[in-house]
């Protein structure tokens, strides 16, 4: 069989190697179609999220904030014989004096049913508003 892009012979498909991953390698991998940044304090799902925690820290340096954490897990539902644990990952959390603060870095395609849920059941649960870091 012969690749349909450029001819080459194909052992059982219609594309090469080579021009799947040429047509493939330039579409972005996040369904949201953000960047993920990688820098030396980790890996970040998005620039707005990379420019949000350098931001806080500068607060935290500053003195306006403390205990800021990246990537806190709260869970919501204890795994159980219905299934595993559910819970919510927050991009943010620090304290403002002796607030606690959780905040999410969204755009209006990643304010999906599912996260408005988990939004709520963490107000429910935690008594926390989810503070809400957009463009």
């Amino acid at each position: 069989m012969k690749c349909l892009i450029c001819g080459a012979t194909v052992k059982g498909g219609a594309v090469c190697p080579k021009c799947w991953n040429s047509v493939f390698s330039t579409i972005p991998t996040s369904k949201y179609n953000a960047r993920k940044v990688v820098t030396e304090d980790g890996e970040f799902d998005s620039k707005l999220e990379c420019h949000r925690w350098n931001e806080l820290k500068l607060l935290e340096k500053a003195g306006a904030i403390k205990e800021l954490k990246r990537q806190v897990r709260l869970p919501l539902i204890s795994k159980s014989r219905y299934g595993k644990e559910i819970a919510y990952i927050a991009d943010f959390t620090y304290l403002e004096g002796e607030k606690l603060v959780v905040e999410d870095t969204k755009s209006e395609a990643t304010k999906t049913p599912l996260y408005r849920l988990k939004k709520r059941l963490v107000a429910e649960k935690y008594g926390i508003v989810i503070k809400e870091i957009t463009k």
